[in-house]
């Protein structure tokens, strides 16, 4: 008996070793960053990134803070006619209508966000309102339309002139056809036009930024894609998909097909990457690289990219295909970056 008892203590004590040894490997896996303070730093994808970006640093360059830059940040692109990706003068719906996603996420895990919104200018400030003002995370449709009407935001008309010629187009044939790279194609200066058609197609602009006390925030809005089915929500609204935060590892954002990156919870992915350790650019291609893996021959269709920050102020991003670019802008830098890509 005494040799049974011997050896059951044994085990125990044993399987506790092992589990308290797994239990402290999997701490250390984790990394984890000190707060650098002073080096405030915004990136946002796309071309048109780079206004944005400039806009963000009218806050983040005086010391503010980085949920104001970013919210700041991205109306900029909301606001611009000639910009048919985002907001104002977005491509439509396949019923002509112009529906609005946006979400936004602070330092403190607080989020906000809006799904399928039409007619007000701004649906980031709405999403900001959302994280704000109500017990919620998500307002959709009409409800989320009321919630803005009732904070004081005016009914604007937002489709243009130009954008609904593009839809009227496209409504000879009918043929929805996501293009890679479309977002940088659709952007041009008043009176060189668009590509007609089922070529004129996704979405967004993600911004995230770190300000001078070290906190992270993020942005995200879009039109989506053009010609969707009226209703249809890609991942730019969805908290873990399009964008995520989290001050003590890094954020990421995310652009492109927003279906696949739904199916792989994109950025939460690429900032629970960084927090086993992978600098920003590598965890955005292991993201990437997680779209290929569930369908190789789907992957070299689309494009997908995503942009990360860590609390160390390194990024990085990463691509399915070439064409993809982010802007950067520091109190040292302001460039635009192209992305690296697998394909």
């Amino acid at each position: 008996m005494s040799t049974r008892r011997k050896f059951l203590h044994t085990s125990f004590l044993g399987s506790l070793g092992l589990f308290t040894g797994k239990k402290l490997m999997a701490q250390n896996s984790e990394t984890s960053y000190p707060t650098v303070k002073n080096e405030p730093i915004v990136l946002s994808t796309w071309d048109f990134g780079k206004a944005a970006n400039a806009e963000a640093w009218t806050i983040l360059g005086k010391g503010g803070r980085a949920l104001d830059a970013v919210e700041a940040g991205v109306k900029i692109p909301e606001a611009d006619p000639n910009n048919q990706s985002v907001g104002y003068g977005g491509l439509p719906d396949r019923d002509g209508r112009v529906t609005l996603d946006a979400c936004i996420m602070d330092e403190h895990y607080n989020c906000g966000s809006v799904m399928c919104l039409e007619n007000i200018m701004h649906p980031i400030s709405v999403a900001r309102l959302v994280m704000e003002k109500t017990p919620h995370v998500v307002l959709v449709g009409d409800g989320a339309l009321q919630f803005a009407l009732a904070n004081g935001f005016k009914k604007e008309n937002l489709l243009t002139p130009e954008s609904e010629k593009v839809w009227k187009e496209w409504l000879k044939t009918s043929k929805y056809e996501p293009v890679i790279n479309i977002e940088n194609k659709l952007h041009k200066p008043a009176g060189e036009g668009v590509m007609p058609g089922g070529k004129d197609n996704h979405d967004t602009i993600g911004m995230i930024a770190m300000d001078a006390n070290g906190n992270l925030s993020g942005a995200c809005t879009t039109s989506g894609m053009a010609f969707k089915m009226h209703g249809r929500v890609g991942d730019s609204p969805i908290i873990g998909a399009g964008l995520y935060v989290d001050n003590e590892i890094g954020a990421a954002t995310s652009t492109g097909v927003g279906e696949e990156v739904i199916r792989i919870v994109g950025s939460h992915l690429v900032v629970e990457l960084m927090r086993q350790g992978l600098a920003p650019e590598a965890a955005c291609k292991k993201a990437v690289e997680r779209i290929i893996s569930r369908n190789p021959a789907k992957a070299k269709t689309l494009q997908v990219g995503f942009l990360a920050l860590n609390k160390k102020g390194e990024y990085g991003g990463y691509a399915l295909q070439k064409g993809f670019t982010y802007a950067v802008k520091t109190g040292k830098e302001e460039k635009l970056i192209p992305g690296k890509s697998i394909y």
